[in-house]
């Protein structure tokens, strides 16, 4: 085993052994991303949102929340690489981290982004080519998406505060592959007030499934706000998960039928 050194996404030189056989993900879309790199040995912790695939949730250690590690949990699992993320993760947990571990982090607003994210792991980890097969595939998949016509998009991700996907998201790059036009202007994820909202007046007003739950019961209280605005529920994966679910995103987009609100 030698000392590897690489670049994360922040610019930052993150030393260590390679190839590493003892890996914690904090990031859901990573981790599935590394499921499908074929790592199942090699990865020991992910966090309780790691819901991708089913099966690792039973057989890897819980390291706790993306956004509340368990330190000791780390600890014990003498980690020779932590793969993160700048916006899905807090900040002092990675700091804390990084005095004694690895910390190689991503930073995603974009499919260029994405696709360099990819390549990395698989760097980091001893899989390029089937790195490159995915974002090939990915690639691939995302010449096939059929653009929408122009319609104006509010994409809401939280309620109480309600909150929404701005401009340099991840999530507003998805919109823009199918022609759609985010409303907000802002960037990053900015607060609404119900008055807000209702002055935005979009075509359409997307409620994710991630982080905030939502389902059919919410739709009325979006509708009397935004009357004008078709309210349709969002596949919250599909829209801003990163890794490999990359390669479903398309297809889920053509089947989103937006003349109605529903999908084919």
């Amino acid at each position: 085993m030698t000392i590897k050194s690489s670049l994360d996404q922040l610019g930052s030189e993150v030393s260590f052994h390679f190839p590493p056989h003892r890996i914690i993900s904090l990031v859901p879309s990573q981790t599935e991303l590394l499921a499908d790199l074929q790592l199942d040995q090699q990865v020991v912790g992910i966090t309780k949102y790691c819901i991708h695939p089913p099966a690792w949730s039973r057989t890897k250690t819980i390291v706790g929340g993306t956004k509340n590690f368990n330190f000791d949990g780390i600890d014990r699992l003498h980690p020779d690489l932590i793969i993160a993320n700048k916006e899905e993760n807090y900040q002092d947990g990675i700091e804390r981290l990084k005095q004694k571990y690895p910390v190689w982090i991503s930073d995603v607003a974009n499919l260029d982004d994405a696709y360099s994210m990819i390549t990395s792991v698989g760097r980091l980890t001893g899989t390029d080519a089937r790195a490159q097969q995915i974002n090939q595939n990915i690639s691939d998949q995302f010449r096939r998406i059929e653009k929408k016509s122009n319609q104006s998009v509010l994409y809401i991700i939280w309620k109480k505060p309600w909150m929404a996907a701005g401009q340099g998201t991840f999530i507003d790059a998805m919109l823009r592959t199918q022609n759609l036009k985010n409303v907000v202007e802002t960037s990053r994820y900015p607060e609404l007030t119900a008055e807000q909202l209702a002055s935005l007046k979009p075509d359409l007003i997307f409620l994710s499934s991630e982080p905030y739950p939502f389902r059919e019961k919410h739709l009325p209280e979006l509708l009397e706000l935004s009357p004008s605005s078709r309210v349709v529920l969002v596949d919250g994966e599909m829209f801003s998960w990163y890794g490999s679910r990359l390669l479903y995103a398309p297809d889920y987009f053509n089947a989103l039928d937006l003349t109605d609100g529903k999908s084919k």
